[in-house]
């Protein structure tokens, strides 16, 4: 029994070790062949601390604040942590149909969405996941956002950069939303400008068909935040556009991974909530943050 135990043992060691050693084993983004836009001679460098293959058993909360970092969420869809666990190796964010309406902040909740926010910031580098999204009316996203803080003078505008934001049910007829349940939807955000600076105001897009729904099955979005005046979108490994943002891209973002409401994709007359945890569930299977050593 004494050798038995011994034995278990020394397997459960040697494959701690293992899945220790794999968890940032990559050496680089993912990328179809001939698609890696990495200079000759330069490296890519994982960024650890805005890195997670989602293997352990609860949120790394050194890396990930998951109440919203004061922000609540969009009305009717509030920000619970209970809805965010880790489970088989991902990250889930799960909707759901509060049981009574909440009001807070004089505007009335009535669905359960999650917030991930990762507590470290960077510039330029590449930012990807891969993702699976829900069936529901609510979102399924990951971007970058700068959080203003610590900053002065016109440094306190805001940049946003969607990788993406999709929902699994359309209930807005606007032609606009015609393909948003089966595409990569990509933005570069430039807004809240402080008075006297010259920065333009506005959004430039970019995007992809998937070539199925967005909650059919997992696909890797990313995006090489390569400078100030330059951005490429990547769906799966391959190039999907080339964006210059409205106005210079220089301050440190921030990941976000929400589940939230949308204004323009309203709550459907059912609730929207009849279908299974599994269809009401965003699942990433792991994130992961680079940046260029062109050493």
């Amino acid at each position: 029994m004494k050798a038995i135990l011994k034995r278990s043992k020394q397997f459960s060691i040697l494959l701690l070790l293992l899945t220790a050693n794999t968890i940032f084993a990559q050496k680089g983004p993912y990328f179809q062949n001939g698609e890696d836009p990495k200079p000759e001679n330069a490296k890519w460098k994982l960024i650890k601390n805005m890195s997670d293959e989602f293997d352990g058993k609860k949120i790394d909360e050194n890396k990930w604040q998951i109440s919203g970092q004061g922000w609540i969420g969009r009305a009717p869809g509030l920000f619970q942590a209970e809805n965010i666990k880790l489970d088989d190796g991902s990250l889930k964010i799960t909707t759901k149909l509060l049981p009574k309406p909440i009001t807070k902040n004089n505007k009335v909740f009535t669905h359960g969405g999650g917030y991930v926010g990762s507590k470290n910031g960077m510039t330029y580098g590449f930012y990807e996941c891969e993702m699976k999204a829900n069936k529901t009316f609510m979102s399924s996203t990951f971007w970058l956002i700068n959080e203003g803080k610590g900053f002065e003078g016109c440094d306190k505008r805001t940049t946003e950069l969607d990788i993406q934001e999709s929902v699994g049910q359309i209930t807005n007829p606007a032609e606009w939303m015609k393909n948003f349940d089966q595409s990569m939807n990509s933005n570069t955000h430039s807004r809240n400008i402080p008075e006297g600076c010259d920065y333009e105001k506005g959004s430039n897009k970019s995007g992809g068909l998937i070539g199925g729904k967005v909650y059919d099955d997992f696909h890797v979005y990313g995006v090489w935040w390569k400078s100030k005046d330059e951005v490429l979108f990547y769906l799966d490994g391959k190039l999907q556009g080339k964006v210059a943002p409205p106005a210079d891209y220089d301050i440190e973002m921030y990941l976000r991974m929400v589940v939230e409401t949308y204004n323009w994709n309203p709550v459907p007359e059912d609730g929207g909530m009849t279908g299974s945890e599994e269809d009401r569930t965003t699942t990433y299977n792991w994130v992961r943050s680079w940046t260029l050593d062109e050493k």
